[in-house]
């Protein structure tokens, strides 16, 4: 008997079917962020994010051209099981000459879209409102200067009729995801006003109609942020309220709120009120520090929710996380593997049984299941996962990833 064989069994005593655990979550796609590959930097020239944006680290080989960013994204899903998605920030647009940011238009990612037809991939989106010196005081769609409160709705027009392209181009819809870096150091004499210049730019923002089955829009919060530590613009309940009352979903990055607040939490109450939610999932290890996704409690938790609200195809899950102190590629393995080894820990729990004690009260029950399941062979399944997908299971893949490094990257000092 396998190692697998056996976790099928001792599964099988508890009522989980290992096999529809695992063809559930090959039917998810995790939408995997570009920006981890080279730090933020985007192809525009600009040097270092700003506005609240900092990678640490200074590990040799960034990727520092489109060419180079897609071979490491190719490394890196080399090692990841099944397929995923794509997201883009409008900084990453490719162009022979200088384009500004509320001139971008559809053909500025045709490379990209080939790159995404070529490889099976849906494709997301992002306005990008920082690293540009129209955003030099972290105030963009909020700013008392109609000029540039008009510069920065055009981009966020502009990047909206670019996913649109996306999802007709690849046939799935492109999320197109509207953060800011909006707010004030110190604290202001007056809140309502920023908000409601954010409210009448978004208002014009979405008063052009898109066709959604190309593309979903969607707005996220934070709390706070380098630089307005004391008033952030797009609070939680600002665009909570905004998405439900503008039919807009509502991101949730669990980087972007208090450290106690548990952002799973927040997930079930999010789905009674709305069709979908979108995530950005990263490590908070102190407030939004955005290091690679760890298999934590914080993670199983999210994943969690996700899998016993029955929401795995409400719930659209993208990663945010740009570490540059260690191998770029290997952080994408690590941190989407580590999303993958959550959700299945989740399809590999007896939801509806242990469902039934809370509902009859019996909370002692609950408790010794909920403990018992913590030293299930999780990791059984999970290689065999890796291997029907072809992929390295435990530790092989960072040999290869290695042996990447030592044939390219030393091409980039």
């Amino acid at each position: 008997m396998t190692r697998y064989e056996s976790a099928q069994k001792q599964y099988a005593s508890i009522g989980v079917d290992t096999e529809s655990a695992m063809q559930a979550l090959s039917n998810l796609k995790i939408s995997i962020h570009c920006w981890q590959g080279d730090d933020v930097t985007g192809f525009e020239g600009a040097g270092d994010a700003s506005g609240g944006i900092a990678s640490t680290g200074n590990y040799p080989g960034k990727a520092r051209t489109p060419q180079e960013l897609m071979a490491d994204l190719d490394e890196a899903l080399r090692h990841i099981p099944g397929k995923h998605r794509l997201n883009l920030h409008a900084s990453y647009a490719i162009t022979e000459e200088p384009v500004e940011r509320n001139q971008l238009e559809p053909r500025h990612f045709e490379a990209w879209v080939r790159y995404a037809k070529e490889r099976g991939m849906g494709l997301d989106f992002n306005p990008t409102l920082f690293s540009h010196p129209m955003a030099a005081d972290n105030l963009t769609l909020s700013h008392p200067d109609e000029k540039v409160r008009r510069f920065w709705i055009d981009h966020c027009i502009a990047c909206r009729r670019i996913a649109e392209y996306f999802g007709k181009e690849l046939g799935t819809p492109s999320l197109c995801n509207i953060w800011i870096p909006d707010g004030y150091k110190d604290v202001p004499a007056d809140r309502l006003s920023p908000r409601r210049r954010l409210k009448e730019s978004l208002d014009e923002i979405y008063s052009v109609k898109l066709d959604p089955n190309y593309i979903l829009d969607s707005v996220e919060s934070k709390v706070f942020g380098i630089g307005v530590e004391a008033f952030t613009v797009g609070s939680h309940e600002f665009y909570m309220n905004y998405a439900a009352q503008n039919g807009v979903l509502c991101l949730l990055d669990n980087g972007h709120f208090h450290p106690t607040e548990n952002v799973a939490d927040k997930i079930p109450s999010m789905l009674l009120f709305a069709d979908k939610v979108a995530l950005h999932v990263t490590r908070p290890m102190r407030w939004d520090s955005d290091h690679v996704v760890s298999y934590n409690d914080d993670l199983k938790e999210i994943a969690a929710e996700i899998v016993r609200c029955n929401a795995m195809d409400r719930v659209l899950i993208g990663l945010d996380f740009f570490d540059a102190s260690i191998n770029r590629v290997a952080a994408w393995v690590i941190g989407v593997r580590n999303m993958q080894k959550a959700l299945l820990a989740a399809l590999l729990t007896p939801w509806e049984k242990l469902r039934a004690m809370q509902e009859e009260g019996n909370f002692t029950g609950l408790l010794a299941w909920e403990e018992e399941m913590k030293l299930c062979p999780v990791g059984d399944v999970w290689n065999e996962f890796c291997r029907r997908n072809e992929v390295a299971e435990g530790m092989d893949w960072l040999r290869e990833v290695r042996q990447y490094e030592e044939k390219i990257l030393p091409e980039r000092r």
